[in-house]
């Protein structure tokens, strides 16, 4: 029985439920427990008296103490552990509890701490907390599903491979932890109902070989599967979701590159679907360029740009940028492709490396050689990041390739040589893994360099002295807002333009459009209000592409937003004498 309250009031400004459990149900319910909250009055009600101590706590002085007991604990390890037990007793108090401290407790819910907790996730199991889909149980799939979703109103699914979990790569099941800790940043930084939000992880066996020789790992112990079997498993399960929830945003997360991409593209024109990986990364980077653009006064297609990583990440922010500037600077895809300069492994991507060294996916960016006869290559051909600086006079490099100290001074000063304000986003994670030390870039461009990171950075000196404040590219500062818009409106598809007007808003929001020696992203802390500003973007564009699937119109679109958002306050309860609502 999913269904336990009802409520008097639209979800976002209720007061009061009807709640059909009692004693240790409702004590034991994630959703509705208030542990030491609950009035005399409900304890009365709902046969607490006995079960809790006599003194009834605010939600203030429960935040108070549990934060107490947080500290307590000596590592984010245990924090983080600390924290998915309360997760699983009390929302509200969780939920609240992270939004006091919320730049605190992000880190430890998510990166970098939840990388940990997924690492030995085996070894730190207590109890489920998804829905875990394994490739020999999928005759069943359709039956597994509906025992957990039948009568669930759902908004939101997210669901991994778990193929490239954080930077630390295969995890087999414990990737259903990014799962969780996706959807918990969803409900924390755009308003989402918890309840509304499923978390699922595809267990199609593992490469990682230390989990496969471990007696304790909780998965299927079997080499990962690919090909068509993979294929059909994945499809089974997003058949369902479009049969069952067809209104429901579906977000792909950490799949691996040769399935994150491929997967986006099956699927996005025939249901709202995301990547984070690809889209939300894109995104955020999209917006701190259009803040930088716009401190420069100019626009994304005056640009010349090196992504130094091409891999998912990277090629998703070529894209991203590559479709704004065709929509915001009417620029032909030809024409826009040929502003970019792709890096991987090989070097510069360029068409006699040959069909063994260039991914078919990146096929649209490979530079003819005649443009570089005149470059120096190294005995097997390849171009150095040096070399294509030197070449292009790039004004914006970005860094997606986890190779620490890639852009040496020289690269810097290279790049500063050919533009005033060099654009330079160094966003590899770890912060020991970024390509450069923005504090160096800094001082290598004697203030000049615009910069923006995926890890946060202290500021670092301008020659004024004033600090310079280091944007982080976070994508919590965009995927939550992206998400929420669709789930909004209900939105058939997440188009292209959908984000592009989430990323519009959110560089509308930069401090550096208020004072160019300015942070070219808002502060993390501001992350709930610019969640809502995308939000609101996001629907409004679906609205304008008549893509939307409500019955409202698009001018009530903010009044919508603020009515949906779950707030991690308690109600009134009072007895539903029916039960089994």
């Amino acid at each position: 029985m999913h269904r336990v309250a009802k409520a008097l009031f639209p979800m976002s400004s209720e007061k009061i439920f009807r709640v059909a459990l009692r004693g240790d149900g409702l004590l034991t319910s994630p959703r509705w427990n208030k542990g030491t909250a609950f009035t005399h009055e409900e304890r009365k009600a709902f046969g607490l008296t006995g079960r809790l101590p006599s003194r009834v706590n605010t939600l203030d002085e429960q935040c108070e103490r549990a934060y107490a007991q947080l500290q307590a604990r000596d590592s984010p390890i245990r924090q983080n552990s600390f924290l998915q037990s309360l997760k699983e007793q009390n929302w509200v108090l969780y939920y609240s509890l992270l939004s006091r401290h919320l730049r605190e407790l992000t880190s430890i819910i998510y990166t970098p701490t939840e990388a940990d907790a997924i690492a030995n996730y085996s070894h730190l199991f207590r109890r489920s907390e998804g829905m875990y889909l394994t490739l020999p149980d999928q005759d069943t799939m359709e039956e597994d599903f509906l025992e957990q979703t039948r009568d669930r109103d759902l908004d939101l699914i997210v669901c991994t491979d778990s193929e490239a979990i954080l930077g630390i790569g295969d995890q087999g099941v414990g990737g259903i932890g990014i799962s969780t800790a996706k959807s918990v940043i969803y409900t924390l930084l755009a308003g989402i109902d918890p309840s509304k939000a499923l978390s699922v992880v595809f267990d199609v066996g593992t490469n990682n070989q230390d989990l496969l020789d471990d007696p304790l790992y909780v998965g299927w112990p079997q080499r990962r599967v690919r090909g068509k079997d993979y294929d059909n498993f994945i499809d089974r399960f997003v058949q369902l979701v479009r049969k069952y929830h067809p209104h429901c945003l579906l977000h792909f997360e950490d799949f691996g590159v040769t399935n994150a991409q491929r997967l986006l593209e099956v699927y996005r024109d025939e249901h709202s679907v995301f990547n984070d990986d690809i889209q939300g990364t894109g995104a955020v980077t999209l917006a701190a360029l259009m803040a930088a653009v716009g401190v420069t006064k100019s626009r994304l297609a005056d640009q010349r740009y090196v992504i130094y990583g091409a891999g998912s990440a990277g090629l998703g922010i070529t894209r991203q940028v590559r479709d704004a500037i065709m929509a915001t600077d009417d620029i032909s895809r030809e024409d826009a492709n040929k502003m970019f300069f792709l890096m991987d492994r090989y070097g510069l991507v360029k068409s006699s490396l040959g069909a063994d060294k260039i991914r078919s996916e990146l096929s649209e960016f490979v530079r003819p050689d005649e443009e570089w006869q005149d470059v120096p290559a190294n005995e097997k051909g390849e171009v150095g990041l040096l070399e294509v600086v030197k070449k292009v006079k790039p004004t914006v490099l970005i860094g997606c390739s986890t190779k620490g100290g890639a852009f040496t001074e020289d690269v810097v000063r290279a790049m500063k040589e050919g533009c005033d304000r060099p654009i330079i986003f160094p966003l590899s994670n770890p912060s020991r893994l970024v390509e450069v030390d923005p504090k160096d870039a800094n001082e290598w461009t004697a203030g000049k360099a615009l910069l923006a990171t995926g890890s946060p950075f202290p500021p670092a000196k301008m020659p004024s002295g004033k600090d310079y404040i280091i944007a982080e590219c976070n994508n919590a500062l965009i995927y939550p807002g992206l998400g929420f818009g669709s789930m909004l409106c209900q939105s058939r598809r997440m188009s292209d333009s959908m984000i592009i007007a989430g990323a519009r808003r959110l560089a509308a929001l930069s401090p550096a459009l208020e004072d160019p020696d300015n942070a070219l992203l808002p502060d993390f802390d501001d992350a709930p209000r610019v969640n809502f500003e995308v939000a609101v973007a996001v629907a409004e564009q679906a609205f304008d592409e008549d893509i939307a699937g409500v019955s409202w119109k698009k001018e009530h679109t903010r009044e919508k937003a603020k009515e949906r958002q779950w707030k991690p306050v308690y109600g009134t309860y009072e007895p539903d004498e029916h039960g089994g609502y």
